[in-house]
């Protein structure tokens, strides 16, 4: 992990520097789960109460798509980031073969990346062969392939907590269904949805160290899109088949 001197508050000593780059994993997974579950839960939701479906026809669909949903997420992303994984495994094994072949045209390819980011010829070379009898393997990862192996990519970690971001958060919708009255339950599902959106997105920005408006605009009016244009099918085939 990178360090930071920092002498004027802590004596001298280094301290980690940490950066928000290291959550892009499971935040990655947790956000889009999360996201993904209020959308397609209340959506779906909204879309049947909207052909004038009873409520309990409309809770049956909530918790379909709440236990799919979880389901496909899971799968979903293990089967993703599982590719992610092995392509990284493929050019990790590549490079063992490389080093281990020609170590001498590997320390150059290493020095020359240095050279490109501003080093002198001499000092590259030194940096390289420092490095290489530190980590040969981790330095050509890291300055070469661009894969660090802290953050390497983990296929069960992704799955669960998409599924379980996904599960929690669709239980938002359904909510909104049971407390509402039957006069208001679309308006209900819809408020209370978007707001959960509002604040997740709010959430995420600031995890993200991005813009909390813009973030939180960018996935409430996603949502709201997409809740009206379910809403609208949904009156228009339960009119067609009523």
């Amino acid at each position: 992990m990178p360090v930071k001197a920092n002498t004027a508050n802590d004596g001298g000593f280094d301290r980690p520097e940490k950066h928000r780059s290291g959550r892009s994993g499971w935040l990655r997974a947790a956000v889009l789960g999360s996201d993904d579950a209020i959308v397609s839960t209340a959506s779906l939701m909204i879309g049947v109460a909207a052909s004038s479906a009873s409520q309990e026809a409309i809770l049956i669909a909530g918790v379909a798509g709440l236990v799919a949903g979880s389901m496909s997420m899971a799968v979903g992303e293990y089967v993703s980031v599982s590719s992610q994984r092995d392509a990284e495994r493929a050019d990790v094994v590549r490079e063992k073969e490389e080093l281990e072949g020609d170590p001498q045209a590997e320390l150059q390819e290493l020095a020359v990346i240095y050279e490109k980011r501003g080093l002198e010829k001499g000092l590259a070379m030194k940096v390289a062969e420092q490095l290489s009898v530190h980590d040969r393997l981790g330095a050509h990862m890291r300055d070469e392939l661009g894969i660090d192996q802290s953050s390497l990519s983990r296929p069960m970690q992704a799955a669960w907590i998409s599924a379980a971001s996904f599960a929690l958060f669709a239980a938002i919708p359904i909510a909104g269904l049971l407390l509402a009255p039957g006069s208001i339950r679309i308006p209900m599902i819809a408020v209370l949805s978007l707001a959960s959106l509002a604040g997740l997105g709010a959430f995420g920005g600031f995890l993200g160290g991005a813009p909390r408006i813009r973030a939180m605009l960018r996935v409430t009016l996603g949502g709201a899109l997409a809740m009206g244009v379910t809403a609208l099918i949904g009156r228009l085939v339960g009119m067609s088949v009523g």
